[in-house]
């Protein structure tokens, strides 16, 4: 009797650990299901890089002036105008990929550039526009981009293509970038790498073309049926480029750390170099030891610009951000440069965003240029017949230069306003004036409207 109340005890003892085994089992099997489940749901409702498909539409319209043309050696008219209008698409592919299109077009009217052929109608005159085919032209740009953030949005990796070409010149571009966010996102490092392949169709002053090979010379039609003024037997010293491609290669570094709450600053380093044809082919030069010759009031050149086949250039730059209150931030920003033409330049600005309510914002900034002359700028009539380089393009000279800058920006973050199934974002509207202290000066009006699809 005992020994089958034992058995029977036992059995029970058996049957309770059995419980309490698939208990255990179910409970685990529940709570492994559940933290799976958990980790889908948080993975499938992460935060995405780009919530919905972003529209801008960016215009500007630009105008210049100025006593210094490179085109006609160093003197006559800068006269230009420009406008533009591109726009950048972004759309999100999935939660962590963006493809972003950008497309634009620049069309401008130039008296400066119409000189590069002065004889096509009427005076002749380096302050005077001609109605030549170079007195306008159009430049278009289109530039796709690919982004991808890691689920976690500490690495960012982007690569682009962009190809860009108006009458003279055509440009293919390639290049890619690595961002890295550590330090919960305080710090952020990266690298970036792009390589530009360009090509030329090159275009001489008119008068420089007959001296080619196989050119007629002063037998050609434009000295037969035009005269020579000043020094009659013109002679210039002119060969055309043996080649018309130039390339760009350039890297740059990146580092950003917020220093507080209130401040992040900004360090930047770039390298950049250049190899082919960096010289302009239609900006003429002319020389001091060779007698001026003239048709009408315009000096024939003596040569184009001649300038080494390399360049390389270094930039080093930093910024600062302070956010003093709700109401203003103060942006700052310095960079050094040099190259090895013997240009250094100094750049410093500030801006000061002053929000007056919660959807305008004012962008009062100044901007602070200085640069030295390269060693191949001469001014017009200083360069020798002698010399191996030279050019008389102003942008290359010594000269110091302000830029006053004012700014509205609306911005309305649910995007009440609507065109079509887009909400509008943000307006944002700037003037900048430029003044340089040589003859140079310029202003350009902005506006950039940004649209997201409901």
């Amino acid at each position: 009797m005992e020994e089958k109340q034992e058995e029977a005890a036992a059995v029970t003892n058996m049957e309770n650990h059995l419980k309490k085994i698939v208990i255990f089992m179910c409970v685990f099997a529940f709570a492994k299901a559940h933290a799976q489940t958990a980790q889908e749901e948080t993975k499938a409702y992460k935060k995405r890089v780009l919530e919905t498909t972003e529209v801008d539409f960016l215009t500007s319209y630009y105008s210049q002036d100025g006593d210094n043309a490179a085109v006609s050696g160093g003197i006559g008219t800068e006269e230009l105008t420009d406008v533009t209008g591109t726009f950048i698409v972004s759309i999100p592919l999935n939660d962590d990929d963006v493809l972003t299109i950008d497309a634009g077009v620049s069309a401008y009217t130039s008296a400066s550039s119409s000189n590069v052929g002065p004889f096509d109608d009427g005076l002749a005159d380096p302050f005077q526009a001609s109605s030549g085919a170079s007195s306008s032209d159009l430049w278009a740009n289109i530039t796709g981009s690919y982004s991808h953030s890691s689920d976690d949005r500490n690495d960012i990796w982007s690569t682009k293509l962009s190809i860009s070409s108006e009458y003279d010149y055509f440009s293919l571009g390639v290049g890619g970038s690595y961002t890295k966010l550590f330090n919960e996102k305080n710090t952020e490092i990266s690298v970036n790498g792009n390589v530009y392949i360009d090509t030329w169709n090159a275009i001489y002053p008119t008068e420089l073309r007959p001296f080619g090979e196989g050119g007629a010379g002063l037998s050609d039609r434009l000295f037969t049926q035009n005269t020579i003024t000043g020094n009659t037997n013109y002679n210039p010293r002119f060969t055309a480029f043996d080649s018309e491609g130039r390339n760009s290669y350039s890297v740059g570094f990146g580092l950003s750390q917020i220093l507080h709450k209130k401040v992040q600053g900004s360090l930047a380093l770039d390298f950049v170099q250049q190899d082919g044809l960096l010289s302009t082919p239609f900006q003429r030069v002319y020389f001091s030891d060779i007698a001026d010759s003239f048709i009408d009031n315009f000096q024939l050149a003596d040569a184009v610009e001649r300038l080494p086949d390399s360049r390389f250039k270094v930039a080093a730059g930093g910024r600062l951000n302070w956010y003093l209150n709700e109401t203003v931030t103060v942006r700052t920003f310095y960079r050094y440069y040099f190259d090895d033409w013997g240009i250094t330049s100094h750049t410093a600005s500030i801006e000061v965003p002053v929000k007056i309510t919660n959807k305008f914002t004012l962008y009062p900034s100044y901007r602070f240029y200085n640069q030295t002359a390269a060693d191949y700028f001469n001014t017009y009539e200083s360069a020798l017949s002698t010399d191996e380089f030279y050019t008389s393009d102003y942008d290359l000279s010594e000269y110091s230069a302000n830029q006053f800058g004012f700014g509205v920006s609306y911005t309305d973050i649910f995007a009440k306003a609507h065109l079509w199934q887009f909400g509008l974002k943000s307006i944002d509207l700037k003037f900048y004036q430029y003044d340089r202290d040589t003859t140079f000066s310029s202003s350009i009006i902005t506006a950039g409207f940004k649209f997201v699809m409901d």
